[in-house]
């Protein structure tokens, strides 16, 4: 059940270049949130919210962190909040990620600013995760240190070979699955990576979990801005990524548009 309300920031980071962390005092969004939901966030002076993912959740902190990217004059305006200010969220929204038992192993590949999702589902396996993270050079290269103290296994990549592997995530996973294979795989990024994974997934036998990155406009499933292409019992059909995801068993989605 999600919420509307305003809450206060009470840390922020400037983490790289464009890109910011706030942590948001919310209990009772921080009690119903779950790895893989977002929140819709009101910028001053537009009328759309941006959807931002939730990077982590501190239930008993009463807390969730967003962490997201400058891509427009929105989330500019969002960046330009400061600890104290209030910050106007819908959340937590959409469907988050299913957390298998006690024991099972993950892989959690997270390409550019799809990595802040990982960091909350990958928390959930400590030792027995293992997170992948590409980005195009290491000065946007984030959240390491953060999965590391978690006691996950951080591998990074980067396009140039500035930090980490030199390659593509869908290398480094590869990798990582001949060395021990998961139970599960978590993915989230651009879609052309997420294709990527979901058919080393289904190559591999793995069960695979993809969150889609979509532009959307209310978040709840009354417009039509975010929907997809899914399939099901062999049919065709269209969803919405907002309310029928953004997460998705990968032999759900429709990579071909």
């Amino acid at each position: 059940m999600y919420t509307q309300g305003k809450y206060p920031i009470i840390a922020k980071k400037a983490i790289a270049k464009g890109m910011f962390d706030l942590t948001v005092l919310c209990p009772k969004v921080a009690d119903e949130a779950q790895p893989g939901q977002f929140v819709q966030v009101s910028a001053e002076g537009f009328f759309l919210r941006r959807p931002i993912s939730i990077c982590d959740i501190d239930k008993a902190g009463g807390t969730i962190r967003l962490v997201f990217e400058v891509r427009g004059s929105g989330t500019e305006k969002i960046s330009e909040l400061n600890c104290g200010d209030y910050i106007d969220i819908i959340a937590p929204l959409g469907n988050g990620f299913k957390v298998l038992e006690s024991g099972k192993k993950a892989i959690c590949v997270g390409g550019g600013i799809g990595t802040p999702p990982m960091l909350c589902i990958a928390k959930k396996y400590g030792s027995n995760a293992r997170a992948i993270s590409g980005f195009r050079n290491s000065s946007i290269a984030i959240l390491q240190e953060e999965f590391r103290a978690a006691g996950v296994n951080a591998v990074l990549c980067t396009d140039d070979g500035s930090a980490g592997i030199r390659g593509f995530v869908t290398d480094a996973l590869r990798e990582e699955i001949k060395k021990e294979r998961p139970d599960i795989i978590y993915a989230c990024g651009p879609m052309v990576m997420l294709k990527n994974v979901a058919a080393i997934a289904q190559e591999n036998g793995i069960e695979c979990q993809v969150s889609l990155e979509q532009r959307m406009a209310c978040g709840v499933g009354a417009c039509l801005v975010c929907v997809c292409r899914t399939v099901k019992d062999g049919r065709e059909i269209f969803s919405h990524v907002c309310k029928d995801g953004p997460v998705f068993d990968s032999k759900e989605v429709d990579f071909s548009g």
